[in-house]
């Protein structure tokens, strides 16, 4: 399996689907399947019951996952894609467009 080149807390674009040009940050990585989830992306309606951590239960709107190939990272306003190199003996991630270090 590849490097997921797409970290928790980095900033993306979503470049398809119906939330399309969207920004958002990472608030979750699911590898194994290959999915993100974004903050106040691929908003979902769920009804929940009531329970020890929501009392009222009722309708809730809350992020839904999204494929990973459907977003791409932002660096300094842009979206770009994320390449590896090595780095001082370390393995760094690196902004194609620009050539910076991201992390």
């Amino acid at each position: 399996m590849s490097t997921f080149k797409i970290k928790k807390g980095d900033t993306v674009k979503v470049i398809a689907g119906k939330d399309k040009d969207k920004e958002g940050k990472v608030l979750s990585v699911d590898r194994k399947n290959n999915r993100v989830l974004v903050e106040g992306i691929n908003m979902i309606t769920k009804h929940e019951k009531p329970s020890a951590a929501n009392q009222n239960g009722g309708i809730v709107q809350k992020e839904a996952p999204i494929d990973a190939s459907n977003i791409m990272y932002v660096h300094k306003g842009k979206a770009t894609r994320i390449g590896f190199k090595i780095e001082n003996g370390k393995k760094v991630r690196f902004a194609k467009s620009t050539g910076d270090i991201v992390d």
